[in-house]
């Protein structure tokens, strides 16, 4: 008698070869969604909402619809999920960003930081990056980690392969700019939205990793002054966790930001990214506990209701 149901085998399979294998270097199947997206914008771009949200419809309904075919395979769930996860390399990078400004290697710290966050590098000083880095960890906890299981433990393959489509469209055209803020618009709505749960189990498991009453506290009072609906939850979570000052001046390539400030204290030392590096693993790990074990649930309820169903068929005859 199998325990675990086939989308749970799946996302175990699927979380354990992203942590042995990472991202590859090459051939990455989100960057194939990439390339597609971009040649299919390069067709049908106009600073148009209604264009835009044909695109964003195009792509993503393509992409679940291909899952559709086996939604439930437990090799493909594998698949789709370790395409889907980023945490490991999330992790990875945090900690190499963390070697380097503690080897007092700014420039290389900064060449590492277009790989978390779109922010220009050259404009940041050893704390401005330890800050950018994370940001970055709290929000793409949530993003590249906690969203994809969900997504997966709900809807099996379609699930996984629609959001990570979704969320490789919110990070290409989901700006407000000139080009994007017609076109984006409906990526980054679809991104918002399909974030809105995820985002806020995340805050839920800081505070039950070891965030506590802090972590409330700054998600309470903080995160609303966020830009993002989604981001501002996990930032506000993950500082006062670790008890640090996130937010202030923001430097994108063609514009400057000024963020609210997110917790109290000071802002992020190397020690801080570094415990933000640990409060992200220990959260993707209860969030797989918590897929796992609610997909173990619903297989008791779903046997319970057919002897049920035939203790209920057998009374009548």
């Amino acid at each position: 008698m199998r325990i675990l149901t086939s989308t749970a085998a799946g996302l175990l399979l699927g979380y354990a070869a992203d942590r042995l294998l990472g991202d590859p270097a090459r051939w990455h199947p989100v960057a194939g969604m990439g390339r597609a997206a971009a040649a299919l914008e390069s067709r049908c771009y106009a600073d148009s909402r209604a264009r835009g949200a044909a695109f964003t419809a195009v792509l993503v309904g393509g992409a679940a619809g291909i899952g559709c075919l086996r939604p439930r395979s437990v090799p493909l769930i594998a698949l789709a999920t370790w395409t889907a996860l980023g945490g490991s390399s999330l992790i990875a990078m945090g900690e190499r960003v963390a070697d380097a400004v503690s080897a007092e290697d700014v420039e290389a710290a900064r060449a590492l930081i277009p790989s978390l966050c779109g922010r220009d590098p050259q404009s940041l000083d050893a704390d401005g990056i330890i800050r950018a880095a994370t940001e970055s960890i709290a929000e793409n906890t949530s993003d590249a980690a906690v969203a994809p299981l969900l997504w997966g433990a709900a809807l099996g393959v379609p699930g996984l392969l629609g959001y990570r489509m979704a969320n490789t469209l919110d990070a290409m055209v989901g700006y407000r700019n000139e080009r994007y803020s017609r076109f984006g618009w409906a990526s980054a709505r679809l991104d918002d939205l399909l974030n809105y749960l995820p985002a806020r189990f995340s805050g839920l498991a800081v505070i039950a990793a070891g965030g506590g009453a802090n972590a409330w506290v700054a998600w309470r009072r903080d995160a609303a002054g966020h830009p993002s609906p989604n981001a501002g939850v996990v930032e506000a979570s993950f500082a006062g966790a670790l008890g640090v000052r996130l937010g202030g001046e923001t430097v994108y390539p063609h514009r400057v930001e000024m963020r609210p400030y997110l917790g109290a204290g000071d802002p992020p030392a190397v020690g801080d990214l570094r415990n933000a590096v640990r409060l992200s693993q220990r959260v993707q790990l209860m969030t797989l506990a918590a897929v796992t074990v609610g997909q173990l649930a619903l297989r008791i309820l779903r046997r319970a209701r057919r002897v049920g169903a035939v203790a209920d068929a057998g009374d009548r005859l």
